[in-house]
């Protein structure tokens, strides 16, 4: 969604069309929605509850699950207000010259391209503000979102100090002995498609089309009745 906005947004600028100016700001609505769904908290969640909540409402649950509020540095602190007010301001644009969502007669071209180039660039500032602000988050491995490259640092380091011993069961699973710089042993269990799902997509389905084709496996109760 966040690049079909942003590619909707290159097209209506380029073409001087005022409803680039309602793309700015679903740019940054987007853009909130994702750090939100990453970093809120489950037991103190901090989204908006309402049906339709307005693009204030976004912009402020999203700076305080990024917690930039409790910094106690007033420069850091005057430069979340003056974000604030650029959030605002883009905000009373859209309702005044996006005709995309209100239907409104467009202004006259010299003011239109004012306002044009005012949304997109107050755009750009809150979501590079704010997603600075989310790469120097801690984000939650456990649920994260992020892709497996987002975290390179962390692999390193576990790459330097944990071991692999692997060996096929009687099953055909693959069994993972990890052990840990502590001494202590995790034991991982995977069967061919979940390991081809997770880390070769093109594999698996290459897999699961040879599989369609091979004749049933048999089963226990087939073989005890072959040999009776």
């Amino acid at each position: 969604m966040l690049q079909q906005t942003f590619e909707a947004l290159e097209r209506t600028l380029n073409e001087d069309n005022d409803a680039c100016i309602d793309c700015a700001k679903a740019i940054v609505e987007v853009f909130c929605r994702i750090v939100i769904d990453e970093l809120d908290s489950s037991i103190n969640p901090v989204k908006p509850k309402a049906s339709s909540p307005d693009f204030g409402e976004w912009v402020g649950a999203a700076v305080r699950v990024l917690k930039l509020g409790e910094n106690q540095n007033n420069k850091f602190l005057k430069l979340v207000s003056q974000h604030h007010k650029l959030t605002t301001a883009l905000g009373d644009l859209r309702n005044e010259a996006g005709p995309a969502s209100h239907g409104r007669d467009g202004f006259l071209d010299k003011l239109s391209a004012h306002h044009r180039r005012s949304s997109v660039l107050s755009a750009d500032a809150i979501v590079t503000f704010l997603h600075q602000a989310y790469l120097e988050a801690e984000l939650d491995l456990v649920r994260t979102r992020e892709p497996y490259e987002r975290f390179d640092h962390l692999h390193r380091l576990i790459d330097a100090n944990v071991s692999l011993q692997a060996v096929v069961d009687e099953e055909g699973f693959l069994s993972v002995d990890v052990t840990l710089p502590t001494g202590d042993v995790l034991p991982l269990r995977v069967e061919a498609s979940r390991l081809l799902y997770q880390l070769d997509r093109d594999a698996y389905v290459e897999a699961l089309n040879a599989a369609r084709g091979a004749p049933a496996p048999l089963v226990e109760s087939d073989v005890e009745q072959g040999e009776e």
